[in-house]
C-alpha cells in the first residue's frame, strides 16, 4: 500500500550545459505538453517539485546539469513498448541521429489506448541496439512530435547527449520548420503573420484555441504565404516561429481558413463554393483521396549536433496529397472552361 507522503517520478529533465537562467516553471512549461505555469507552481507547493534531490519553488532558476524532477502522489502506470517491424522513410542517418518522413496516421509515442503501432515502436525495432532503445522509454530518441495525421520530417536522437542538445535548440527556436497547409477559401492577405496564445479550449478540451488577448494558453507564432490559389482553397507554406500543440490548425482556423480535411478543426465541412450536387460529390472525393488534415511537415533546418553546421531536410509530399492538389488544379482550368 502506497503511503500518503510517498513521490512518484512524472517527469524528468537534464538542463544542458549551456543552460542560462530560467524560472523552473517557464523550463517546464515548454517541455511539458499541456501544462501550465499555475499547475507547476502548485505542484512545487505540496514538494513535487525536486532538483537535484531537494524541493524548489516555481521562481527557482534553472542552472546547467541540472536534474528535474516533476513527482506526483500516485505511481504512474508503465507502458510495456513492444519493438514492432513497422517500415521507416529514412531521409537521412548518421550516428547521432535519424531523420524520418512521418506517414499519415501514425501516432508517433504509445499512450494508454493506443500501445501499438507507434513511431516509437518502429524505432525500437529499428534502433534496438542503441543504449537509449533499450530503456522502454515512451519518449525515447524524441526531440519533437507530429500529429497522428500530418506527415512529414522528423528528427530522431540516437544518444542523451544530442537529445538534450537539439531539444535547445528547439527551446530557443534555432530550427526552421516549414509547413505546407492546403486551406479552405483564400486568406485575406497573400502573407502574413497569426499571433496569439494557444491553449485547450475552454469548450472542447481535444482541441486548442486562440486567445488573442494573452489571458490563457502559450504564446504562438505561425507566418504564413500563399503559394498556390486553387479556386476555393489555397495552398500555405507555414513557417513556425513556436512549436505549440496543434498549432497551425489552431491558427488556420483562428484565421477563418481552416485546414481542408481536418476534422477536429471544421475542415471536414464544405465552406467555399457553390451548392451544386456535382460541386458536393467533388469534395466528397477529394476527402476520399486524403481523409485526414492536408498538413504536411516539408523541412527542417538546425544546427548538426556534433559539427554545428547548418543541416537542412526536406520530406517529399505523400501521394495522395499530391494527388488532391492536381484534382483542385484540374477542377479550377475546367471551371474557367
Amino acid at each position: 500500500m502506497e503511503k500518503k507522503d510517498e513521490k512518484f517520478e512524472l517527469y524528468k529533465f537534464t538542463a544542458d550545459k549551456g543552460q542560462s537562467p530560467l524560472r523552473i516553471d517557464k523550463f517546464l512549461v515548454d517541455r511539458i505538453e499541456n501544462i501550465s505555469r499555475n499547475k507547476i507552481q502548485k505542484a512545487s507547493e505540496k514538494g513535487y517539485l525536486i532538483v537535484n534531490n531537494k524541493e524548489v519553488k516555481s521562481n527557482y532558476k534553472v542552472k546547467p546539469n541540472d536534474i528535474i524532477q516533476l513527482m506526483t502522489f500516485y505511481k504512474p502506470e508503465k507502458i510495456e513498448i513492444i519493438p514492432e517491424n513497422i517500415p521507416l522513410n529514412i531521409l537521412y542517418e548518421d550516428e547521432y541521429f535519424l531523420i524520418i518522413n512521418k506517414v499519415s496516421g501514425m501516432v508517433v509515442h504509445p499512450a494508454y489506448g493506443n500501445e501499438n503501432g507507434t513511431l516509437v515502436n518502429a524505432l525500437m525495432y529499428y534502433l534496438g541496439d542503441i543504449e537509449m532503445f533499450k530503456s522502454g522509454e515512451i519518449r525515447a530518441g524524441l526531440v519533437h512530435r507530429l500529429d497522428k495525421n500530418t506527415s512529414g520530417v522528423m528528427v530522431i536522437a540516437k544518444d542523451d547527449e544530442t537529445l538534450t542538445n537539439i531539444s535547445t535548440q528547439f527551446f530557443n527556436r534555432v530550427p526552421e520548420k516549414k509547413y505546407l497547409a492546403l486551406v479552405w477559401g483564400v486568406p485575406k492577405e497573400n502573407e502574413g503573420t497569426i499571433t496569439g496564445h494557444i491553449g485547450r479550449s475552454l469548450k472542447n478540451r481535444k482541441v486548442m484555441s486562440v486567445f488573442p488577448n494573452g489571458e490563457y494558453g502559450k504564446h504562438s507564432v505561425t507566418h504564413y504565404k500563399v503559394i498556390k490559389y486553387l479556386g476555393y482553397v489555397s495552398l500555405l507554406e507555414c513557417t513556425l516561429e513556436t512549436g505549440r500543440t496543434h498549432q497551425i490548425r489552431a491558427h488556420m482556423k483562428y484565421l477563418g481558413n481552416p485546414i481542408f480535411g481536418d476534422l477536429e478543426y471544421g475542415g471536414t465541412e464544405i465552406l467555399r463554393g457553390t451548392r451544386y450536387t456535382k460541386y458536393k460529390q467533388f469534395i466528397q472525393n477529394c476527402f476520399k483521396i486524403m481523409p485526414y488534415q492536408a498538413l504536411h511537415a516539408e523541412t527542417l533546418e538546425f544546427k548538426h549536433p556534433k559539427t554545428g553546421d547548418k543541416v537542412k531536410f526536406r520530406a517529399e509530399l505523400p501521394a495522395n496529397f499530391k494527388e488532391l492538389i492536381l484534382k483542385w488544379e484540374d477542377y479550377l482550368s475546367n471551371r474557367k472552361v
